[in-house]
């Protein structure tokens, strides 16, 4: 019964001890990111002018209806703009993490 009990302790030490361990996760940075990136409803010969030539032209895809209007990439050495049409709809950084949001729900209770 005595060994029965000392192995609970055992492992209720250990699970203790581990529940105050954190790991720090360190996510890569991109050095080719400029500080300003396009703002959505910016025109494509804006982002000509403030960016210069994309590294990649893609192709537009869908544009099957009015509906579904064609959408086109740009990527730009670590991120890429989309355009709808003539108009940037959002831009993306690789390898970057999407915001948190609801930060404060994060937070341990007191």
């Amino acid at each position: 019964m005595h060994k029965v009990l000392r192995w609970f302790a055992a492992i209720g030490v250990a699970a203790l001890s581990a529940a105050g361990y954190a790991e720090v996760l360190a996510l890569p940075g991109s050095a080719a990111v400029p500080a300003e990136l396009p703002q959505r409803g910016m025109s494509q010969a804006a982002v000509l002018k403030a960016y210069g030539e994309p590294t990649v032209r893609h192709a537009p895809a869908g544009g099957g209806s009015p509906r579904h209007p064609p959408i086109i990439r740009w990527d730009y050495p670590g991120w890429s703009v989309f355009f709808e049409q003539n108009w940037v709809i959002d831009v993306v950084v690789r390898d970057a993490p999407a915001p948190l949001h609801h930060v404060d729900e994060l937070k341990t209770a007191p």
